[in-house]
């Protein structure tokens, strides 16, 4: 993999590495969406407003997505 990347092995582990620990943080915004069992996010259902494209929008900015 790091042949045809045109990178080395340490680079390649570095980044698998860095990408595992980021996984790990959980998210501040867990009161807004949870991990569905496939460990995507889903928002979680609101009573008092509609999930429009704007909120969506709103949490991805927010999240830095």
């Amino acid at each position: 993999m790091a042949l045809k990347r045109g990178t080395t092995l340490k680079a390649i582990l570095e980044h698998a590495l860095a990408r595992e620990i980021a996984f790990q943080d959980p998210p501040a915004s867990r009161d807004i969406y949870e991990l569905n069992r496939h460990s995507f996010p889903v928002l979680k259902p609101r009573k008092s407003s509609k999930v429009t494209n704007a909120v969506v929008h709103k949490i991805m900015q927010e999240e830095g997505i």
